[in-house]
């Protein structure tokens, strides 16, 4: 039998509370500008060991998520122009969902990334693409659930998106519930659209036309933990973190690829998306919403070690510091930022290899708890195409130090990759999430 995910209903939900006249046009930030993509779709499954009633489940969801939205109130309007969201009540879509031919634990055994998209309420299916947020409640016959959430990346980076999940989660279990801060737009306030021309023009750059597939490769702590080593020791005591480790790794094996297929190693560049709220001076608050990112870049043009090359990753990383988000903030801030997308530009237009990271790990994806249990896993999508980047989503396993890598590459290039007997030691293709191995302890 072939899994079948069935619409069973598509409401809107309202917040609980009207939002004031006051605050009925929120404006975006300069920041909003920089990703081009219209959602960053998420999905988290439950085994729902409880064994908690769907119909009650449902209705516990959409009852939190309506008092959600009243302190969230951008998650209910609609984006109005470049610059404004209009926050009119108009709620979020809430589609409900049953899973056919296939239980929970079925589908986690090997999960089809290709099957995930019937999971989430927009993007690939139709459902709510004129809301800012979008919600999807699939049940499985055996009790499982999964909520595939798609909102407005005009309004959310991944850390708002977690502090949202959160939110949502607290309101569900009747906890004290952490609200949201909505300061970004007077740190980054918009005057014009310049970077979002800016940014189109740099990332069209680094789009390409070929055969793309995504594949889900799984790094265990205790592999990280040797990769991790392996670098230090070649940068005399710098420790690096997990995710420059594995982010170094990827890009070393996917140049790699890109030699082997063309048969000449060609000039490479990565960009990395990076959390600004804890490198700015002051922090910026966890809870801050909007999209409080910037991309960092590093260029390799000569045949670099692995330990080189995690070091050229940790660099371009640190670069984004307290210092560098106060000249964006300044009268300055126009022209460092265009500054940074068009060096970056009028490298990727050349006959380069390009790998875009972005790091979905440390944001507590796994601590949404909505009453019945913690998520046993947290998925992104498939990204399969005939024009897209090269990309790595970079996501935490359910325990330890793991990491899962979704990783977006040319077809051929792909196959290269998993054919690599250096990368075949560390990590694992599409390892079910239901196995937590001592690596992972």
């Amino acid at each position: 039998m072939i899994m079948d995910v069935e619409i069973i209903s598509v409401e809107r939900i309202k917040p609980s509370i009207p939002t004031p006249n006051h605050l009925r046009d929120f404006k975006l930030s300069i920041l909003d500008h920089l990703i081009p993509a219209a959602y960053a779709p998420i999905v988290l499954f439950y085994p729902n060991q409880n064994d908690a009633n769907h119909f009650e489940i449902h209705e516990k969801l959409k009852k939190s998520l309506s008092e959600t939205l009243s302190r969230f109130f951008p998650l209910a309007g609609t984006i109005k122009d470049d610059f404004t969201i209009d926050c009119d009540d108009q709620g979020a879509c809430f589609t409900t969902a049953k899973v056919k031919n296939c239980l929970l634990s079925e589908f986690l055994e090997s999960p089809d990334l290709k099957m995930i998209a019937k999971f989430i309420p927009c993007g690939l299916t139709s459902n709510g693409t004129n809301c800012v947020t979008n919600i999807q409640a699939s049940e499985f016959e055996c009790g499982g659930i999964s909520i595939g959430v798609c909102i407005s990346h005009r309004i959310l980076d991944g850390a708002a998106l977690s502090t949202f999940l959160k939110s949502w989660a607290d309101f569900a279990r009747e906890k004290k519930v952490v609200l949201p801060d909505f300061s970004a737009f007077s740190a980054f306030p918009a005057d014009g659209s310049w970077l979002k021309d800016a940014s189109m023009e740099m990332w069209g750059s680094l789009f390409k036309k070929g055969s793309f597939v995504t594949k889900r490769f799984v790094f265990d702590g205790l592999a990280i933990a040797s990769l991790k080593n392996m670098a230090k020791n070649r940068l005399s005591g710098i420790n690096p973190t997990r995710v420059e480790t594995v982010s170094g790794f990827i890009w070393k094996c996917a140049m790699e690829a890109s030699e082997e297929r063309f048969g000449y190693r060609k000039p490479s560049l990565i960009t990395h998306l990076v959390n600004l709220r804890k490198r700015a001076a002051p922090d910026f608050p966890e809870r801050s919403i909007g999209n409080l990112i910037w991309v960092a870049s590093a260029k390799c043009t000569e045949n670099l070690e692995f330990s080189e090359l995690v070091d050229e990753v940790r660099k371009c990383v640190s670069k984004i510091d307290g210092e560098f988000v106060k000249k964006i903030r300044g009268d300055e801030g126009s022209e460092t930022m265009h500054k940074c997308l068009k060096e970056i530009e009028e490298f990727g237009c050349k006959d380069v290899d390009h790998f875009g990271f972005t790091s979905w790990c440390n944001l507590g994806f796994y601590d949404v708890d909505f009453g019945f249990g913690k998520p046993v896993w947290v998925s992104s999508i498939d990204a399969s195409g005939p024009f897209f980047m090269n990309l790595a989503i970079l996501i935490d396993r359910r325990c330890g130090d793991g990491i899962e890598a979704w990783v977006t590459l040319d077809e051929q290039e792909m196959a290269i990759l998993e054919s690599n007997q250096e990368f075949q030691t560390c990590a694992s293709l599409n390892q079910s999430p239901l196995k937590i191995g001592n690596g992972d302890a």
